[in-house]
């Protein structure tokens, strides 16, 4: 960007449109509801002097250029580039959202990539909140939200896909090789386990699921038009630490090109004004002061019994002798109570789980705490990109023992089989959707280090079939294979029969879908659960200052049932996974709530 304080109009190709294939559901009953909107009151809090300003071009030219845009695309970017060298995506967040608003849709994205010997700080991180439009479905309930037009919709429809995919038919976007290439707007939200339910109807219908003791929403995606993306590296510079704060403009909103520009101008500095101001959001400091490799304590409170979760390994195993299935992942669900907030929780999970995916996400009924290292599915363009990782093997405590161990994994002939069978199921997964003869397995059985384990990994990519869409590839990928098991729909009717409560957002997907068409959504592992809704059961604490109210965190782990599992091996690799996963809540009850 020649001058990176202007307001730019920025031009985006419209990489995919919708398939048509899934897009008419069978008459769907309608109810409308009309409310009046009300603004939420936004913390304004900047920092001085941290616009990158050299010379600005006359607004005449940003407005001739704008209704150049508007001539051929009706969504349109404004962007505005700023120092980030004092604000970090943590206190950006926290300027959009106040502490205290936990039912405020709204996200942080953040990256750490596995490195062979350390971690490294992902290129991007994107913040968002106040999305305009909500979509909301429970079983075949739809709720559409769109807080612009203060607008409440209900729908009943067979797959509530069809409405994030309608509405996205209606999108021209504009594209600018200038913008991150990153997630810069658009649908961000989770996908339930069950989201399965719709496509599998007749094999997996919601009657036969296990019981729903939380009653969450099965899919919630937020429609974002304000965003801020941190650059952490910008490519062929020096370190320069800057941000991106973008507003997608979308003119059918407005009476005229012109009036959408000047409505656009002001959203835009409104976004920028929040996260620049002379008092900063205060977030309390804490001490890392845990050993954060090491796991916490075993969790005692699950929704299985120890006996009933080997004994329904035992089950599984007999469905793999008789020749169901392959493969089976079974999960049990584990729960933890803290004072340690939410987000706190996320702060300390960047210290001790860094991983390719981490994610706070403020939802409908909860909030996800999540630090996955896996995709479930990625589309850019027409390339189709699915990652399994499964084999797992603890990290050494030094160099020399982590490369023991990953000797020791690379030769287990159990972990080894269980993972080509999951990279023969991605390819089944990503075959679906893909034109004849693209698909591929570009990388094989490599091994990635994070902070407490290592997984064996494998890539296998696509060329997406020209009348088919990403919302089509999420179809085909949802769940992937790593957390049902192989044959797939047969694993999942067993997993019906053996867990007892709904899995949610365990082991479904969360992530962003762009307005141009790209997809990214993370597998839901290693994701912690905080529901917000009411509870009649839970604590306060007056103890500081202000009281602190108590959470309830649910953990959920799996493992791989093969016909040689060991029920109490299994069990225990359970146990260890929610461990890891709660040494955050240790960290953060040591950091911001003991002190």
């Amino acid at each position: 960007m020649n001058a990176v304080t202007n307001i730019h109009s920025l031009t985006f190709s419209h990489h995919l449109l919708p398939s048509t294939r899934h897009l008419s559901p069978s008459p769907a009953t309608r109810i409308s509801i009309t409310r009046t909107s009300t603004a939420s009151v936004a913390c304004v809090r900047t920092f001085n002097n941290i616009s990158l300003s050299t010379t600005s071009p006359s607004l005449v030219n940003n407005v001739t250029k704008f209704l150049e845009a508007s001539k051929n695309w009706n969504l349109v970017p404004l962007c505005r580039c700023i120092f980030s060298d004092q604000l970090t995506p943590v206190i950006a967040y926290r300027c959009l959202v106040q502490e205290d608003d936990r039912e405020a849709p709204s996200f942080l994205f953040e990256s750490v990539e596995p490195g062979h010997r350390a971690s490294n700080v992902g290129r991007y991180s994107v913040v968002g909140a106040q999305p305009v439009m909500e979509i909301v479905a429970k079983e075949n309930k739809v709720t559409i939200m769109d807080h612009e037009k203060g607008t409440l919709v209900e729908e009943f429809v067979e797959d509530p896909m069809v409405i994030p995919r309608r509405i996205s038919e209606e999108w021209k976007p504009q594209l600018i090789d200038d913008l991150p290439d990153a997630f810069c707007g658009g649908w961000v939200g989770y996908f339930s386990y069950d989201t399965v339910r719709y496509v599998e109807k007749k094999k997996l219908p919601f009657e036969n699921a296990p019981r729903d003791d939380r009653h969450l929403a099965d899919i919630h995606l937020g429609l974002y038009d304000n965003v801020i993306v941190f650059d952490h590296v910008e490519k062929g510079s020096s370190y320069l630490q800057k941000a991106y704060v973008i507003h997608w403009v979308r003119l059918d909103q407005h009476s005229s090109a012109e009036n959408a520009y000047k409505e656009g101008v002001k959203c835009l500095e409104k976004l920028v004004a929040k996260v620049q101001a002379i008092d900063p959001p205060r977030l309390s400091p804490g001490s890392v002061d845990l050993q954060t490799r090491q796991f916490g304590p075993s969790l005692k409170k699950s929704n299985m019994t120890c006996e009933a979760y080997k004994n329904a390994v035992i089950q599984a195993k007999e469905h793999i002798q008789a020749g169901d299935i392959f493969q089976i992942v079974l999960s049990q669900r584990f729960e933890r109570r803290t004072f340690a907030d939410p987000f706190e929780v996320y702060r300390a999970l960047r210290v001790v789980n860094p991983s390719p995916y981490m994610t706070y996400l403020q939802a409908r009924g909860c909030i996800l705490v999540a630090s996955s290292p896996e995709i479930l599915t990625r589309v850019k363009g027409n390339k189709i990109v699915n990652r399994p990782l499964a084999g797992t093997v603890r990290r050494g405590k030094t160099a020399d023992e982590d490369e023991t161990l990953e000797t020791q994994l690379l030769n287990d002939s159990k972990q080894c089989a269980e993972h080509v069978m999951l990279v023969d199921l991605g390819r089944n997964d990503v075959g679906k959707v893909s034109k004849a003869g693209s698909v591929k397995v570009e990388k094989l059985m490599n091994v990635e280090r994070y902070s407490h384990v290592m997984h064996i990994s494998s890539t296998v990519t696509g060329e997406l079939q020209d009348h088919l869409s990403n919302w089509d590839v999420l179809r085909a990928a949802l769940p992937v294979g790593t957390v049902s098991g192989a044959p797939k729909v047969k694993a999942m009717e067993l997993i019906d029969e053996l867990e007892v409560n709904r899995r949610g957002p365990y082991s479904g997907g969360f992530g962003g879908v762009s307005f141009t068409g790209d997809m990214d959504i993370a597998l839901a592992l290693r994701t912690m659960i905080f529901q917000t809704g009411a509870r009649y059961d839970t604590m306060y604490s007056y103890k500081d200052a202000g009281k602190r109210r108590e959470w309830v965190a649910y953990l959920q782990a799996g493992a791989g049932i093969v016909a040689d599992s060991d029920p109490d091996e299994e069990h225990l690799e359970c146990q260890n996974k929610a461990a890891g996963l709660a040494r955050a809540i240790d960290l953060a009850e040591s950091a911001f709530v003991d002190k």
